[in-house]
C-alpha cells in the first residue's frame, strides 16, 4: 500500500489570495539539498551555479511553489524557471568547471538525442493524465521535476559545448523554443480546459480554468522566449570572440 503522505500535493493545497505570502515551503530536505548546493557552489565561486540556486529557490520555496497549486499559469512559470533559466544556468556552470564536457557533447548526433528527450519530455509531462497524477503524488511531482531538469540540462549543455559552432547552438536553441512555443499555442487555443488539478482553484484568483489555462499557454508561448534570446545572445558573443581571436 502507498504511504499516504505521498499522495498529496508536494506544494500543499491551493492557497487564497489573501494567504498566499504566507505560503513558503520550509521542507528540510529540500532546504538541505539547496544550502548543500549553496556550499558547492560558493566553494567554486561560480557566479552562474549561484543564480542557478536561487532560481531553484524561487521556484521551490517561495509562494510560487504554492500557487502552482492554484494555476495552471504558475505552473508554466514554475516550469519555465526550471527548463528556460536554472537549466542553461548549471550548464554554462558545469562546462565552466570541465571543459572537456564540450568534446563529448560536441559528438556526432549527440545534439539531436537531447533535443528530442527534453523536448519528449516536456510534452509528456505536460498531458493531462501525467500532470494530474504529478500534482496529486509527491513522488511523481518529484518525477516530473527532476526530469525536466535533467532533460533541460542535458539539452543546453549540448548548446553550450565550446566546440559546437554558433550557428549549430543557434539552430539547437530555435529549435528549443520552438518545440516549447508550440506546445504552447496548443495549449492557448485548446476550446476546454485540460487539467482537473485547475478545475475550481482558478475562480479564487478571478479566472475561469480555461482563461488560466490560455495564460499560461500564453506565457509559454511569447515570454519564455525571452531566456532562448539571452542564451542566443551570449553564442554570438562567443562566436564574434572567437573570430576576432583568429589570426588574419
Amino acid at each position: 500500500m502507498l504511504n499516504e503522505a505521498w499522495i498529496r500535493t508536494y506544494c500543499g493545497p491551493a492557497p487564497a489570495p489573501e494567504e498566499l505570502w504566507l505560503r513558503w515551503n520550509l521542507d528540510p530536505v529540500l532546504l538541505v539539498a539547496l544550502l548543500l548546493m549553496t556550499v558547492v557552489v560558493a566553494r567554486s565561486r561560480n557566479r552562474q551555479g549561484g543564480m542557478a540556486v536561487a532560481v531553484l529557490a524561487l521556484a521551490f520555496v517561495s509562494p510560487l511553489c504554492a500557487l502552482s497549486s492554484a494555476l495552471f499559469s504558475a505552473r508554466v512559470v514554475h516550469h519555465v524557471l526550471l527548463v528556460a533559466v536554472a537549466a542553461p544556468l548549471l550548464a554554462r556552470a558545469r562546462s565552466a568547471r570541465l571543459p572537456a564536457l564540450g568534446r563529448e557533447a560536441r559528438r556526432p548526433g549527440a545534439a539531436a538525442p537531447a533535443l528530442v528527450v527534453s523536448t519528449v519530455v516536456l510534452w509528456g509531462w505536460h498531458a493531462p493524465p501525467a500532470y494530474d497524477l504529478a500534482l496529486s503524488h509527491v513522488g511523481v511531482y518529484w518525477a516530473m521535476q527532476i526530469s525536466l531538469l535533467a532533460s533541460a540540462f542535458w539539452f543546453w549543455r549540448a548548446v553550450f559545448a565550446r566546440d559546437r559552432s554558433p550557428v549549430e547552438a543557434m539552430t539547437l536553441i530555435v529549435a528549443g523554443f520552438a518545440q516549447m512555443g508550440m506546445l504552447g499555442a496548443i495549449l492557448t487555443f485548446a476550446p476546454d480546459p485540460l487539467y482537473a488539478a485547475h478545475l475550481v482553484a482558478p475562480f479564487d484568483w478571478g479566472l475561469t480554468p480555461l482563461a488560466d489555462q490560455q495564460l499560461g499557454g500564453l506565457l509559454m508561448w511569447v515570454p519564455s522566449g525571452l531566456p532562448y534570446a539571452v542564451a542566443g545572445v551570449a553564442v554570438a558573443r562567443r562566436g564574434w570572440a572567437s573570430l576576432r581571436s583568429e589570426p588574419a
